[in-house]
């Protein structure tokens, strides 16, 4: 059999274990925690992956005027940097398309076309749409303070107008997601109106590509 070894080689030996678990154990701290990280640049990062996208939503509105619920649903298309088209099915053909701070509006047979910012309250929302499915942190953060609290697998991302007379107008922008994908926005008005967007996505374009033309044009800012 061979000799036990020493008190003093034994003494060695079990610090050169140690050491070695420990040394294990720090070089796996930093992946750790880059794993754990999951913040406001980490999600814009998720978002900006798709250069484009198509969606359909449905929108509940809650109006205090009315004793009932209003309902709308159509289609969403976005492409980065700034283009964002939404076109209303029902209950009536309607079409929104807005580049830059440009806004083309379509109903049946009229068409208008107007500034963004010449309509606080629906620059305020289409921004908030805008940049969150684009990954525009520098767009969304100009605009609205943002709060964003979950995971990467279920994220919700508030965003309140900076401008106090935004904020008498669009209280607060709530939207939910998965990923890098938007589900849900929730927009609160400042006279206690409401509405829930749901967005299902229905698939990519290209980068570089166009937003698909509806035969009739339609989509409108509620």
């Amino acid at each position: 059999m061979p000799p036990n070894p020493s008190p003093s080689k034994r003494v060695e030996r079990r610090r050169f274990i140690v050491l070695g678990i420990a040394w294990g154990i720090v070089s796996l701290v930093p992946h750790a925690a880059h794993a754990a990280v999951f913040d406001l640049a980490e999600l814009m990062r998720m978002l900006a992956q798709s250069r484009a996208g198509e969606a359909t939503f449905v929108e509940r509105r809650e109006v205090a005027m009315l004793d009932r619920t209003l309902e709308s649903s159509g289609r969403l298309s976005f492409e980065a940097p700034d283009t964002f088209i939404r076109e209303t099915l029902k209950p009536r053909r309607e079409r929104m398309a807005v580049t830059g701070n440009t806004v083309t509006l379509s109903q049946g047979d009229r068409t208008r076309t107007m500034e963004l910012d010449a309509s606080p309250e629906a620059a305020v929302i289409v921004e908030a749409i805008r940049g969150t499915l684009t990954g525009n942190r520098a767009a969304l953060e100009r605009v609205f303070q943002p709060t964003l609290t979950g995971t990467a697998a279920h994220w919700t991302l508030d965003l309140v107008p900076r401008e106090p007379r935004l904020q008498g107008q669009v209280a607060s922008v709530r939207v939910r997601g998965e990923h890098g994908v938007v589900h849900e926005v929730n927009v609160l008005l400042a006279d206690g109106d409401r509405s829930v967007m749901t967005i299902e996505p229905v698939g990519t374009r290209k980068p570089g590509t166009a937003a698909r033309p509806s035969s009739t044009a339609g989509s409108g800012a509620r």
